[in-house]
């Protein structure tokens, strides 16, 4: 299972309240690149696929395809403001390594 924190949750909250047409939730998934081999990805969907498991957050809705549910099994996704900057951070229990940039990882 995946986790959004609080903070998460409200920043995706704010961001789709932007958008028009609302988008329907927020799709989180695993993509093969980056120089550790997987990155993740965010973006915002209209509905979800067939086979997507679906969390509700409060309003928000977020998928995951059952190939990305492998790799983010007990990865939490938080929104982080810092002098360096502000963005969204996976923290993944199952993640081996990242590259120096910290964008792509291995498993």
């Amino acid at each position: 299972m995946i986790q959004l924190t609080e903070k998460a949750v409200g920043k995706v909250q704010e961001i789709m309240d932007g958008q028009e047409p609302k988008p329907a939730g927020l799709r989180i998934a695993v993509v093969g690149g980056g120089c550790s081999g997987f990155s993740y990805s965010m973006a915002f969907e209209n509905a979800p696929g067939m086979l997507d498991k679906t969390y509700k957050f409060g309003p928000l809705q977020v998928y995951v395809d059952q190939a990305s549910l492998l790799y983010l099994d007990g990865a939490e996704v938080d929104y982080v403001e810092s002098f360096e900057g502000s963005g969204f951070k996976f923290s993944n229990p199952q993640v081996k390594s990242t590259c120096g940039c910290g964008s792509s990882f291995s498993v």
